[in-house]
């Protein structure tokens, strides 16, 4: 799975170790997700689609489509 993290990191000039923060996990850790050594959990995917703006699956790479998807109404 071709995962756009670490596109999208740069692209706002942020650090691994201010997103891994973010994501309440180590730097370590994180940098593993970006180099595809350790899946990235859905839990984390959802967050960091959150924190960019984005779609899961824009962060996933199934689509271009940034944009993420209206939330459902409770």
């Amino acid at each position: 799975m071709d995962l756009r993290i670490r596109d999208l990191r740069e692209d706002k000039d942020l650090k691994q170790a201010a997103v891994a923060a973010y994501l309440l996990c180590d730097q370590s850790l994180y940098s593993k997700y970006e180099r595809g050594e350790r899946e990235l959990p859905l839990r984390l995917a959802v967050r960091l689609a959150e924190f960019y703006g984005v779609s899961v699956d824009y962060l996933v790479g199934v689509t271009d489509e940034q944009r993420p998807y209206p939330r459902k109404k409770k």
